[in-house]
């Protein structure tokens, strides 16, 4: 998997914080990212899930069950 750098700017303080208490600021930095797109791509979902569900005139619970089960049986 090929990798990019990404930057950020923190106050010194902050930096040495993180250096004084051994923080893998990489893995850190990678795994907040990982959540947010993660978050995203499921609010993402459930606003489709309730827009076919409108469509559709069900419950948009009955829409996540499906989907759930769709992918459960993957």
């Amino acid at each position: 998997m090929k990798q990019i750098t990404v930057s950020a700017k923190i106050r010194k303080d902050l930096y040495d914080k993180l250096r004084e208490y051994n923080v893998n600021i990489s893995e850190i930095i990678r795994q907040a990212l990982e959540n947010e797109v993660r978050k995203v791509e499921e609010e993402k979902a459930r606003a489709s899930a309730e827009k076919i569900a409108r469509e559709l005139k069900i419950d948009p619970n009955e829409v996540a069950k499906l989907i759930r089960e769709d992918r459960d049986n993957r």
